[in-house]
């Protein structure tokens, strides 16, 4: 039977090191936090930032824009949160209204306010190992394996999921660590081969929010399986791996809610102290 690994342990001992870092700082770090329009998700996330930074004693900035926000408008608006020196962090929260492209606008946060790590610059920097500033849900699930597996060096790691946000920004930092990675997507699916290659999988990833993708018989005996997938499924929560089974046959997984998701918001702050501290 797996042992659970539980983001919020972790997420506690990295917050205690951020509160002594906080301390140190000459003032306390500002994170602005941008939305347009109205999206319950959202406003979720919102809270859960708000609630955190709080509590690490960051100033917490919540700016809600109006649902007909020109893109220009959005972009104009970041402009002036770029030029704000007492402004150490920018988030934009998703989703954004259809006619706002957040590819577009994520190349206008200035690279050094950038805590999501979605920059060009900051992604790019990724590949020679030297971005300080990490694509957030990448960066917990780093940790969740630094937890427990301590030497990444030659396992077979298998990404289900090939997005910008998680998939391809988390296969560099594995091979960082010289893991063999391989990222399975739809193509892979289509061409019936991914049960294939999940079953190879020492280290599995599933990113695709698609609820029960993977089959729990699917998993290689003594696996660690991270499950970043979150669907709603007859009023529960739920991730894209069949937990049930594969908590069989896993040495380490993730409990969907309580494993990748505790930590993301961790890792936003962490980004912001960061940042805070390069600015300073």
């Amino acid at each position: 039977m797996a042992k659970l690994l539980e983001g919020k342990v972790i997420a506690e001992k990295i917050k205690e090191g951020l509160r002594q870092e906080i301390r140190l700082l000459k003032v306390k770090p500002v994170l602005a936090s941008v939305q347009a329009g109205e999206n319950a998700g959202a406003e979720a996330y919102a809270k859960s930032q708000k609630k955190t930074a709080e509590d690490l004693g960051i100033e917490y900035q919540f700016h809600k824009l109006g649902l007909d926000t020109s893109e220009n408008g959005l972009i104009e608006f970041i402009r002036k949160l770029n030029g704000d020196k007492s402004v150490n962090g920018i988030i934009i929260q998703m989703p954004l209204p259809p006619q706002i492209d957040y590819k577009k606008i994520s190349q206008f946060i200035h690279p050094d306010k950038d805590v999501e790590g979605m920059h060009p610059v900051n992604i790019g920097k990724i590949v020679f190992a030297k971005s300080r500033l990490l694509p957030c849900t990448p960066a917990a699930v780093m940790e969740l394996l630094n937890s427990c597996c301590a030497d990444l060096y030659g396992k077979e790691a298998v990404i289900v999921g090939h997005s910008e946000i998680v998939g391809k920004p988390l296969a560099l930092m594995l091979l960082d660590k010289f893991a063999t990675v391989t990222v399975a997507h739809i193509g892979t699916s289509k061409a019936q081969k991914l049960e294939e290659h999940v079953n190879k999988a020492e280290i599995l990833i599933v990113a695709v929010g698609k609820a029960g993708l993977i089959k729990g018989g699917w998993i290689k005996e003594g696996a660690i399986v991270i499950d970043v997938g979150i669907n709603r499924v007859e009023g529960k929560i739920v991730g894209d791996v069949e937990f049930a089974e594969a908590e069989k046959r896993a040495s380490y997984i993730t409990p969907v809610p309580g494993g990748v998701g505790p930590l993301t918001v961790t890792m936003l702050m962490r980004n912001l102290v960061e940042a805070a501290k390069s600015q300073q």
